[in-house]
């Protein structure tokens, strides 16, 4: 039996689905951060369970090739980067392993390795940007939440966020604390500013600043402004988010326009998308460009068939399928993004779309009802995964394949083992990597109805579509 507080030593041979790593003393599963995949170890515990305990690494005794000195200063602090400790090559490494194990042992899956595909670059990726505000050292400021906690980790500079995004959280600090703005308390529920939300356009260059405040106005808008605009090169719009309920939700529900127009543009995969402050849209653009090719190659669309795009966000997915199908319809449940949506096919000149605002279970009841029948259904949900209500329907439609996007291997396995009793068929699953150094991956999966183990015949259309849309 393990005991708290002792030191062991120990060999670490894998990760769990968080990233940490995974050793074995005396028979029982230890799992420890910072780890790095085949490295000898001294190890504390520090907690003990009827199953696995938890420790923390005091001593690496024989370190792994893959083991890196982290190049952010808030490494072990801040709870954004799970991977600064090991190189990229290891973190993909993971990731893949990751995405094949949960397919395996929740899904039940036999699918054979997942390839994975990895970024170009690993800093300066992110184009959106969610600062915390809290007081730190009496004085307001703003970084990001310590790992499993709302502990406030100032944060000046940040690897993984655009310039942009530096500039404006300092400029909001510098703000606060010139106009005595008090920061919001989440024990209290008093204060005023609790998040800097900063989005940036990578292709336009374009930045959103919004500002999330537990009130209807902010003091000094102007001033605000106009150290905004002389501060952040490229400033479209400024937007105050009305946000005076307690949780843990970044975003209100309503919102103000400061100055500009209330969003920014993007280019995606040769599109032109409006984006506003509630709008779903990836986080790395460059890699969503390559995800979103997969995803519609495995459509496998012509002129002929019908996709139904299950949370739509802004329309991206939906109208980069418009180009190769005969009809597509796009699904969301924030009015704001279906607006955008719209307005993103009236920009595009793309007419064989509709878009229209609702639960995505109540969405695919209604075109059941009414007998839409896509060939294709794209979904690509919140980390919770598809519903069960949404799986129903989905089946009920019989489209001949289902693409699965998803941000989460273990609801994505839960899922599929869902439809594979249902009547389908998971026939190719790959990863992409949309968030370096952070221990999310992007994962892809197809169905098809019926069809038992057709991955060669598919493995060619796949190639083929990819290369068709490149």
């Amino acid at each position: 039996m393990l005991k708290k507080n002792e030191i062991y030593e120990t060999e670490f041979t894998g990760y769990t689905s968080e990233g940490l790593g995974v050793a074995r003393i005396e028979g029982a599963a230890v799992f420890a951060p910072k780890a790095v995949a085949g490295e000898r170890c001294r190890v504390k515990i520090l907690k003990v369970t009827k199953t696995v305990a938890y420790g923390k690494i005091e001593a690496v005794l024989t370190p792994s090739p893959h083991r890196v000195k982290p190049a952010c200063p808030y490494a072990g602090l801040c709870g954004g980067c799970a991977f600064q400790h090991m190189d990229y090559v290891e973190e993909c490494r993971l990731k893949a392993q990751r995405v094949e194990d949960a397919l395996t042992r929740i899904g039940g899956l036999k699918l054979g390795p997942v390839e994975l595909l990895g970024a170009a670059s690993t800093e300066r990726y992110r184009n959106k940007a969610q600062f915390p505000v809290a007081v730190c050292r009496g004085k307001p400021d703003a970084g990001f939440f310590r790992q499993r906690s709302h502990q406030v980790i100032p944060v000046e500079h940040c690897g993984i966020q655009p310039e942009a995004a530096d500039q404006a959280r300092a400029t909001v600090v510098t703000w606060m604390r010139r106009y005595d703005v008090p920061a919001y308390d989440e024990e209290s529920c008093t204060g005023l500013v609790r998040h800097i939300y900063v989005r940036c356009g990578f292709q336009t260059g374009e930045v959103l600043a919004c500002i999330v405040a537990n009130g209807e106005r902010l003091p000094k808008e102007e001033q605000l402004v106009a150290m905004l605009r002389q501060a952040v090169p490229n400033l479209k719009t400024a937007v105050l988010s009305i946000h005076k309920k307690p949780g843990n939700a970044v975003l209100g529900s309503e919102f103000r326009t400061l100055w500009g127009p209330g969003y920014i543009e993007d280019m995606l995969c040769g599109l032109r998308f409006r984006l506003s402050p509630r709008s779903f849209y990836q986080v790395n653009r460059d890699q969503a460009e390559r995800l979103y090719e997969k995803a519609i190659a495995l459509a496998g669309l012509d002129k002929s068939k019908t996709a139904l795009d299950l949370y739509c966000g802004t329309g991206t997915i939906t109208l980069c399928m418009a180009r190769s199908a005969k009809t597509v319809i796009g699904v969301e449940i924030i009015e704001s993004a279906i607006r955008d949506a719209k307005e993103n096919a009236r920009r595009n000149g793309i007419e064989n779309a509709r878009f229209f605002c609702a639960d995505a279970g109540e969405a695919a009841k209604r075109l059941a009802a009414e007998g839409t029948q896509p060939d294709v259904i794209v979904v690509d949900p919140p980390r919770k995964g598809v519903s069960a209500d949404v799986i129903e329907a989905m089946v009920t439609m019989g489209p001949e394949r289902i693409v699965y996007v998803s941000c989460d291997p273990a609801t994505l396995a839960r899922d599929v083992k869902l439809l594979e009793e249902r009547g389908y068929r998971a026939v190719r699953a790959e990863a992409v990597d949309l968030f370096p150094r952070c221990a999310h991956v992007e994962s892809i999966i197809l169905l098809t109805k019926g069809v038992a183990n057709p991955k060669t015949e598919l493995g060619c259309a796949f190639s083929e579509n990819l290369e068709a849309q490149k």
